[in-house]
């Protein structure tokens, strides 16, 4: 079942021409390279890894907020200095991190009919614009993606509005007409703050609370192109 809440007409009567997607957790699942490069970190520092499935909902934040995160539980209180422990994670998590990292079910074949019926498509994440470029290329979505605004391409990232705009400009694309597509609390945010429709990825890795901002939520990715043209006919 669908949810499509109303936004307001001026916005719903623009027919979607841009879609700006995250990434972890919407398009891509990269718990496993991220987990095992939390764990490299955790280890470097003499600290106890953590399950997988508790750094699971540490993800879409941005690499500083998981590191701080990833200490903190693994019992960190704070002597251990946050620039440096970021450093020395994205020196363990760029170099693998396409590794494990897979595309979710239907992803490609979507982002292909997006591109087939004229829409424009590109990344908006809270992860290292590197990171994101290097798992893009390897999983083949370069041919489909126009930009990518990553968590360290502004002087904003999201649930600032302003990250969502600023990788709109980097498209040469306007606000009116685009639409967002994410799994967290911040895609929807920065949607709503930046005034065009968010849907939530349900299948992603936030929770149903993360929703409550959504304009609509797809349960799989392949809901997305008809909940386009549904936000767009409202």
């Amino acid at each position: 079942m669908h949810l499509i809440v109303l936004l307001g007409e001026a916005l719903l009567n623009t027919p979607v021409t841009t879609v700006l997607f995250d990434l972890d957790g919407t398009l891509i699942d990269s718990l496993p390279d991220l987990a095992e490069s939390g764990a490299a970190l955790l280890e470097s520092y003499g600290l106890t890894p953590l399950a997988p499935e508790s750094v699971r909902a540490m993800i879409g934040d941005g690499a500083r907020k998981l590191v701080g995160r990833l200490l903190i539980a693994a019992g960190d209180t704070g002597p251990i200095d946050r620039d440096e422990a970021l450093e020395r994670f994205l020196a363990f998590y760029t170099p693998r991190a396409a590794l494990k990292t897979r595309l979710f079910p239907g992803v490609k074949a979507t982002l292909q009919t997006l591109v087939e019926n004229g829409i424009a498509c590109a990344i908006c994440t809270n992860k290292p614009a590197e990171a994101a470029r290097l798992i893009v290329e390897k999983l083949g979505l370069s041919p489909l993606i126009d930009a990518i605004g990553g968590g360290d391409s502004f002087s904003v990232r999201k649930p600032d509005p302003g990250h969502v705009i600023e990788t709109l400009r980097l498209m040469g694309r306007p606000v009116s007409g685009a639409a967002m597509i994410g799994d967290h609390r911040n895609d929807m945010l920065a949607a709503r703050d930046a005034g065009l429709p968010g849907i939530f990825a349900a299948w992603g890795y936030g929770d149903a609370s993360m929703s409550r901002d959504a304009t609509a939520i797809a349960r799989r990715i392949e809901d997305v192109p008809p909940l386009l043209e549904k936000v767009t006919a409202l």
